[in-house]
């Protein structure tokens, strides 16, 4: 198994494992943890297991000289029905855009990325409320099904191969920065709706209040129509809503930066935004 060099967390900084290499330590799989996944050493090891084929889920980008290894090649998981939203963050853009379902695939590594031939897909629908991370659960438990069919099929020499079509203005997923969570409140209430849920649990969309950044990990459209779209309202104890071009959105649950997250009522005990 190769997974990623153990990395220091927490406030003692200490090195922690990833919970791929903490199952492997339990069941006694031999552990590999490149700090460059070129070089010379790692992978005359990695080639004296003589593996058949290799799956790849959540790591990052992989040398020809690893993915071109196995006879039977590397196949990865990738939670998106490819070729739509190729990228780092396919979970995230989906809800972002406003998608009504996503789904995974797993597909043979090539060059180009996220571009390889198609081994299954199945299709998984986003609900309305749904954030990021409710998403990714889901996905992650459809995704590790897929995983072992794909693997019993290409053990059976049973699968297909599905060249990924050619299709004009397909949606990405590129990796998300600080400057795209940012939440304009001028915008359409389902744009910072979806925004919110697009980006919560991490690294959640915010707003700046007073010079201090305020976090958004769940929020409603409260009212479909706003005629002060910008502007705020609270009572100071119960609610903090926000007009956009098109509606009120609703802040239910929040972070004050330094603080812990929130509920709104438990957060405005401590921070009237109307003082």
């Amino acid at each position: 198994m190769v997974t990623a060099p153990d990395k220091p967390a927490g406030r003692g900084l200490k090195l922690q494992h990833s919970a791929v290499k903490t199952f492997a330590l339990s069941k006694e799989i031999p552990i590999l943890q490149p700090a460059n996944l070129k070089n010379t050493d790692f992978l005359a090891e990695l080639a004296s297991y003589k593996s058949d084929i290799q799956v790849v889920i959540a790591f990052r980008m992989l040398p020809e000289a690893v993915w071109n290894m196995p006879p039977l090649g590397t196949f990865n998981l990738h939670a998106s029905l490819l070729p739509a939203y190729r990228g780092a963050a396919p979970i995230n853009w989906a809800i972002i855009n406003g998608e009504k379902y996503t789904g995974v695939t797993t597909f043979f590594l090539k060059h180009e990325i996220d571009t390889g031939a198609i081994i299954f897909q199945e299709k998984v629908p986003i609900w309305e409320d749904e954030t990021a991370g409710e998403l990714h659960d889901k996905l992650m438990e459809t995704g590790a099904k897929m995983v072992v069919k794909s693997l019993k099929a290409i053990a059976a020499n049973n699968y297909p191969q599905q060249e990924q079509p050619y299709l004009a203005n397909l949606p990405h997923a590129p990796k998300i920065f600080k400057p795209d969570c940012l939440i304009d409140w001028n915008k359409p209430a389902n744009e910072v709706f979806n925004l919110i849920r697009g980006l919560s649990p991490y690294p959640a969309a915010y707003f700046v209040f007073k010079n201090q950044t305020i976090k958004v990990y769940r929020a409603d459209i409260f009212e479909k129509e706003s005629v002060n779209s910008g502007h705020y309202e609270s009572d100071g104890r119960t609610y903090w809503h926000f007009h956009t071009a098109t509606g009120i959105i609703s802040i239910k649950d929040l972070q004050l930066e330094g603080r812990k997250r929130m509920d709104i009522e438990t957060f405005l005990r401590g921070f009237n935004p109307n003082e």
